[in-house]
């Protein structure tokens, strides 16, 4: 009987533990979507005042959801890999809604702009990259 490295066994199991919490965030979130959904609905046809600020905020929120659980459905279809692009869009979601949100301090809107502005140039610096390094390149040196 051939036996498993002990490094192998541990990493395994923890990557079942990754995937099965990722699936049980996954259902949350899905839960929380729907939710939304249904007060989105709630608030359009049955509600005669809506706060335009408080509405956006909770598209915004929508959004978010939404792209943590396309961003779980990237992990598993890439091989266990969550690409960056993802971290950066989510960031970018979560910077704009703290705009619409909290826009009494002006200095606080500049500092998010300013973050946004460093979130697209990253952005923009990882799409224009090459993903694989020449031959020959070391990363030692």
């Amino acid at each position: 009987m051939r036996s498993i490295p002990f490094e192998f066994s541990i990493s395994w199991i923890l990557q079942i533990m990754l995937n099965l919490s990722l699936i049980f965030l996954a259902l949350i979130l899905a839960f929380l979507l729907a939710s939304e959904l249904f007060h989105f609905g709630w608030e359009l046809f049955l509600k005669r005042k809506i706060e335009f600020h408080e509405f956006l905020e909770e598209i915004l929120v929508f959004f978010l959801y939404f792209e943590f659980i396309s961003m779980i459905v990237k992990y598993f279809k890439d091989n266990y890999h969550f690409p960056l692009r993802y971290f950066i869009y989510i960031a970018i979601t979560a910077m704009v809604r703290l705009i619409i949100v909290d826009h009494n301090s002006p200095m606080d809107t500049l500092i998010y702009a300013v973050v946004i502005l460093v979130l697209i140039i990253g952005y923009f610096i990882i799409n224009f990259t090459p993903r694989e390094r020449p031959e020959g390149f070391n990363y030692s040196k």
